[in-house]
């Protein structure tokens, strides 16, 4: 169900990478949108693991079932469905959008596999950059706009919630606290029950058999809450599964839902 970001070269809603520089691109100009169509069908996105509070308040947040588990928060429960937005990739409620929505065209990349420098890259397959009439210009001269620096400091700040997430994932695998996850979801009017994995969630067994001077590491440094955000996320899972339901996306749709259901007089709205 929770794939990790796509194995290809580049990362998930990325179709290819061009460095931004103020000799090809000084006349161009960023705009916003109300579409974020790299969102549609997409199931599952990164999270950093400062967001899982913001995020856990509607989105199930969960781990890929990868040998390097990487924390998503779940917008459907199966591929290719995303139920927080519409075909246009329009928000359908106001919700948290993770930081790796939010940084979209733009990333931090390495321009030559040695090179441990990072420079300020983008999407040129998107169109929220241009040679435009309207919008906010990313070069003054041959020198960085305010909105391109702040656009900089942001992918920054997530480069580095980056590495702190991995450092918080390190210390659950460490600890084996991670184990495959599955949630059974009965729908009513259904005999057999539907069932999801392909992911990871912390062990509460596990850590609840955790010694408490390790425990009180995990919760000196934070981390214990964050387990905690993700806990009481996944009570979200039968929401998004009755989002998918309403929505027709599956793995049924209302019509077979409300038939199902007429026998214990409950429909799905």
């Amino acid at each position: 169900m929770a794939s990790a970001p796509q194995a290809a070269n580049l990362p998930l809603f990325y179709k290819d990478l061009m460095p931004l520089n103020s000799r090809d691109h000084a006349a161009w100009k960023s705009r916003t949108t109300d579409h974020a169509t790299w969102l549609v069908g997409q199931h599952a996105v990164p999270l950093t693991a400062e967001e899982f509070v913001h995020a856990g308040r509607t989105y199930p947040v969960v781990f890929s079932a990868s040998d390097q588990p990487v924390p998503l928060a779940l917008m459907g429960l199966n591929e290719g469905v995303n139920t927080f937005v519409d075909d246009e990739g329009n928000l359908l409620q106001q919700a948290y959008v993770p930081a790796y929505v939010r940084r979209y065209p733009f990333m931090l990349a390495k321009l030559a596999p040695e090179s441990e420098d990072l420079s300020l890259c983008f999407d040129p397959t998107s169109d929220l950059l241009g040679d435009f009439d309207e919008g906010t210009a990313l070069f003054d001269g041959d020198q960085p706009s305010d909105q391109c620096k702040a656009t900089l400091d942001f992918c920054r700040n997530f480069e580095e919630a980056g590495f702190r997430t991995q450092a918080f994932v390190d210390e659950l695998v460490k600890h084996n606290l991670l184990m495959d996850g599955e949630v059974t979801i009965q729908q009513a009017g259904f005999e057999q029950p539907f069932i999801y994995r392909g992911f990871k969630m912390v062990d509460q067994e596990k850590l609840r058999d955790l010694r408490g001077d390790t425990l009180r590491s995990l919760n000196q440094n934070g981390m214990l809450a964050l387990i905690f955000a993700h806990l009481f996320s996944l009570d979200h899972m039968t929401e998004v599964f009755a989002r998918q339901v309403q929505q027709g996306k599956g793995p049924i749709t209302v019509e077979e839902a409300n038939a199902a259901a007429a026998a214990v007089g409950a429909t799905v709205n």
